[in-house]
C-alpha cells in the first residue's frame, strides 16, 4: 500500500494523510466510545476535486472507502471494521459556503460543513434553516443527509431529505456527479439525489448540497406540559394540529424518567413546575404573524387542554433563556442517561396513532422478561419517531447486557407488530444489518442490492453497512 498512500498525498499534501495510531484513533473510535475500527490511512481532501482523485485511487488499488463527517452517528456507520484495508475519508476540511440565494431562498453548503454553520449562514441572511439536533454543533450536513436526518422540527420542515434540493456526490468510479439544483420542479428523469440521500456512504460521496431555507418566524413559543399519559398525549397532539395548523413546531414526549436523569446528571437543570408527572410535552409554535398572536394562540390551547383535563400543569417560556432552558432538558438526556451508565438504545418509529399502545404493551413486556430494566422512552412524537432506550436493572447489569440480543428483539417485534420502523432517524450502519435483512421483505432487499450493485460494483463504497 506505499504506492498508493504516496500517491494519496501528492492528491491531498502529506499533512492530510493520517497514518500513525495517535492521529487515526479519534476517526477509528465511534462517538459512544463502544466500538472502535481500525482504517489503513484517515485522508482529509479539502475539495470536491480532491476526493474524486482519492476515489479513484481507491478504485485502481480496490481500497474500501468510509466516508466521514462529524462521527457523531449512533449506528457504526462511519467507522471501518478491523481489517485495517479501509480509508477513512474525512470531509471535516471542506467547510465553505459556496452561496446563498435569499430570492430563490437557498444556500450551497460544502459536506463538511457544520449544521450549526449551516444555520449561522442562514440566519445571517434573515432566513432560517430548520434542521435540529442536539449534535449541531459538530455533526456535518454531508452526514446529516447521507443518514436523512430528522430531529426536533420534522413536524413541520420534514427529514433532511425534505430539505435538500440538489447533490453534488463522487460516485464509485470516481466521476463527479455535477447535481446542486436549486429547482423545486424539475422531472427529468430519475431523481438522483434521492438515491443518495439516507444511503450512509454506500452509494457515493455528498461533497456539497443545496438546501432550502424559509422565512423567520415572527415569533416562537415554547411550553412545557405535564400529562398522565401516552393516550393523553395523543389527544393534545390532535387538539394542537387543530388548533394552531402549521404553526405547530415541535412536539416532544418525555417519561418522567428522562426528566429525572437531567436533573440528577447535568449540572445547572431545574425543574420546570412544582410537581412531576408521568409524562411531559415540550410543545413549540412558530408564528409568522406576531408574537402578540402567538401568544394568544399558545394560551388559548393550553385554556382547552386545562378545561378538558388532558394536563395538569403547564409553563410558557416567557424568555429566550427559558425557553433554552426548557430545550436543554430534553436536549441532555441522552447525556444524562450516558452519564448514569451503559444502556442499550432503540431509534424507532410507528404510526403516531398507535404510539400510546405500542409503549403500553412494550413497556409491560419488558418488565415480564427482564424484570426491573427501566424504559427511558422519549423522542419526536409529531412525526412517530421515539427513542426507546432501555437500562440495565441497579442490581443485575451482567445478566441484562448478555440479553441484549433478546431485549433488542423483544422491541423490534413489538415495531413490527405496530407497523413500525426499527431505524426513524439513525440509520442502519453496521449496527441494524442483520435487523435490516429480518425486519425487511425479501423484495426491498433485491432491490437494495441491485441499485448498490449498479452504483457500486466493486463494493468499495463504506462496506457492511446496509447490507
Amino acid at each position: 500500500m506505499d504506492d498508493f498512500l504516496a500517491a494519496c498525498r501528492l492528491c491531498v499534501g502529506q499533512a492530510n494523510v493520517l497514518t500513525t495510531e495517535q492521529d487515526k484513533t479519534p476517526y477509528e473510535t465511534e462517538w459512544r466510545r463502544r466500538v472502535q475500527g481500525k482504517a489503513l490511512a484517515v485522508i482529509r481532501p479539502g475539495n470536491t476535486d480532491e476526493v474524486a482523485a482519492i476515489v479513484a485511487l481507491c478504485l485502481a488499488h480496490r481500497v474500501p472507502i468510509v466516508p466521514q463527517g462529524g462521527n457523531t452517528g449512533l449506528v457504526i456507520g462511519s467507522i471501518p471494521d478491523q481489517q485495517g484495508r479501509a480509508i477513512i475519508l474525512s470531509l471535516r476540511r471542506m467547510t465553505q459556503i459556496r452561496a446563498v440565494d435569499a430570492g430563490n431562498f437557498t444556500l450551497v453548503a460544502e459536506a463538511g460543513c457544520t449544521l450549526a454553520q449551516v444555520q449561522q449562514a442562514a440566519d445571517a441572511a434573515g432566513l432560517l434553516f430548520p434542521l435540529s439536533l442536539a449534535s449541531e454543533g459538530s455533526c456535518t450536513i454531508g452526514g446529516n443527509l447521507a443518514s436523512n436526518a430528522g430531529g426536533t422540527a420534522v413536524l413541520r420542515y420534514g427529514n433532511a431529505r425534505e430539505l435538500c434540493l440538489g447533490l453534488e456526490v463522487v460516485c464509485a468510479n470516481g466521476q463527479i456527479w455535477h447535481g446542486l439544483s436549486g429547482l423545486r420542479k424539475d422531472n427529468t428523469g430519475y431523481d438522483l439525489r434521492q438515491l443518495y440521500i439516507g444511503s450512509e456512504g454506500t452509494l457515493g460521496i455528498i461533497t456539497a448540497a443545496v438546501l432550502k431555507l424559509y422565512p423567520k418566524p415572527a415569533a416562537q413559543k415554547t411550553a412545557w406540559l405535564a400529562l398522565e399519559s401516552p393516550q393523553q398525549a395523543l389527544q393534545i397532539l390532535r387538539a394542537a394540529s387543530q388548533a394552531l395548523g402549521a404553526m405547530l413546531t415541535t412536539f416532544e414526549l418525555m417519561a418522567d424518567i428522562c426528566l429525572q436523569l437531567v436533573l440528577q446528571h447535568i449540572p445547572g437543570s431545574t425543574p420546570p413546575l412544582a410537581q412531576p408527572a408521568p409524562y411531559y410535552i415540550l410543545l413549540e409554535l412558530s408564528d409568522q404573524e406576531s408574537e402578540q398572536h402567538a401568544n394568544a394562540a399558545m394560551e388559548q390551547l393550553l385554556q382547552h387542554l386545562f378545561e378538558t383535563g388532558l394536563i395538569s400543569d403547564a409553563v410558557i417560556a416567557v424568555s429566550l433563556q427559558q425557553a433554552r432552558q426548557l430545550w436543554s432538558l430534553r436536549e441532555n438526556i441522552s447525556m444524562a442517561q450516558a452519564a448514569k451508565g451503559k444502556n442499550l438504545k432503540h431509534d424507532i418509529s410507528v404510526p403516531i396513532s398507535a404510539i400510546p399502545a405500542f409503549i403500553t404493551q412494550t413497556n409491560a413486556l419488558l418488565q415480564q422478561h427482564f424484570p426491573a430494566c427501566q424504559v427511558v422512552c422519549f423522542g419526536h412524537m409529531g412525526d412517530g419517531n421515539l427513542h426507546y432506550n432501555v437500562s440495565p436493572p441497579s442490581d443485575n447489569q451482567d445478566a441484562f447486557f448478555a440479553a441484549e440480543k433478546q431485549i433488542t428483539t423483544l422491541v423490534h417485534d413489538q415495531v413490527q407488530l405496530f407497523h413500525g420502523s426499527i431505524s426513524a432517524e439513525h440509520g442502519i450502519g453496521a449496527m441494524k444489518r442483520a435487523d435490516l435483512a429480518k425486519y425487511t421483505s425479501p423484495t426491498d432487499m433485491l432491490l437494495m442490492r441491485t441499485i448498490k450493485q449498479a452504483l457500486d460494483p466493486l463494493d468499495i463504497m463504506n462496506p457492511g453497512k446496509i447490507l
